[in-house]
């Protein structure tokens, strides 16, 4: 094991996977000299040729259009987009075309692509650099979307992104590539589908996704000292879910509260909150309780950003309100 930040074992996991596979490569605004604007990719044009790490003009529908026509033609290309808010202009491509030419031509089709890209709030860079589009694209059959919390899912994930033959969107959370961590040394990947339960507990099962596993720890720790044993599920992958590890849980602890950094209304939260309601609701004691940002853009303004972005304080109150409420 060696211990990596999640920006070293991102840039490690995209070495190997360009050195192990001659179809794999990089490409993307500033991925290249400059090494990306979080500095993800640096060294990486240097170790690996700028015929396999390459940089390009702005231009975010070229490179959706690109990445789709590189995968069907055999390649498994990486692509960055800087911000995930501007996935909404490589939308078309991954949704009409990326994610349907499976099932479109039933003759085995796939196309093999991850688009890495950078999601939510922290920096002050307002609202149009600071979104979590995830929910955008949760009800796009055939697109999978990746949000790991840790080095070791970071790293784990993105290799097994890489070598999945379905599009898969990577979602990378700013404010945790300097989060430190053991990584395995060998060659490993972590399964696309399956959840981890970074914390166990009886009395309330939290799930976080990507940048909210940190805070949802955090509450639960501080609820510990209250008395209170939380269980906290990191799904690790958006879509597909795993739904059987938080049903489960909740099966279990007979509670559900859900965290996540975009908007309440319209967000994951309510979707896994309607699976417990299908599947696990006369095994519930409360009412699902869900930790989200408001209904409004990212503000700039540091002080209402961070009141914007859901924190420890808000996960604490919603579990000791389900549970005492």
């Amino acid at each position: 094991m060696t211990e990596l930040t999640v920006r070293e074992s991102i840039n490690q996991a995209l070495a190997e996977e360009i050195e192990r596979d001659e179809r794999v490569f990089l490409y993307g605004e500033d991925v290249g000299d400059y090494g990306g604007l979080y500095q993800v990719t640096e060294g990486l044009q240097e170790q690996l040729g700028d015929d396999r790490v390459f940089d390009t003009p702005l231009s975010e529908t070229t490179l959706g259009g690109t990445v789709v026509g590189a995968a069907l033609t055999g390649s498994r290309p990486i692509v960055e987009i800087m911000f995930g808010d501007f996935l909404s202009v490589i939308a078309d491509h991954l949704i009409n075309y990326a994610a349907k030419m499976h099932f479109n031509y039933g003759d085995g089709t796939s196309v093999p692509l991850v688009v890495r890209t950078t999601y939510g709030g922290g920096d002050q860079f307002g609202l149009h650099h600071s979104q979590d589009p995830m929910p955008w694209f949760q009800n796009v059959p055939g697109l999978k979307m990746v949000a790991p919390a840790t080095p070791y899912d970071y790293k784990g994930l993105l290799k097994a992104a890489v070598r999945d033959d379905d599009p898969v969107v990577f979602f990378e959370n700013k404010q945790r590539y300097e989060v430190s961590g053991d990584v395995p040394d060998e060659d490993y990947t972590v399964p696309i589908g399956e959840a981890d339960i970074k914390r166990r507990g009886e009395d309330m099962t939290i799930v976080a996704i990507g940048g909210m596993v940190d805070v949802a720890m955090e509450a639960a720790d501080e609820l510990d000292a209250q008395g209170y044993d939380c269980e906290v599920i990191d799904p690790r992958t958006v879509m597909p879910l795993d739904k059987e590890t938080i049903l489960e849980s909740v099966k279990k602890t007979h509670g559900l509260t859900i965290v996540h950094e975009s908007a309440q209304f319209g967000g994951m939260g309510g979707e896994i909150a309607a699976e417990a309601a299908d599947e696990a609701l006369y095994y519930l004691d409360a009412p699902v309780k869900r930790v989200a940002a408001p209904f409004t853009p990212v503000p700039f303004a540091e002080n209402l950003e961070q009141s914007y972005l859901p924190n420890a304080d808000d996960v604490e109150a919603a579990v000791i309100d389900a549970l005492e409420g």
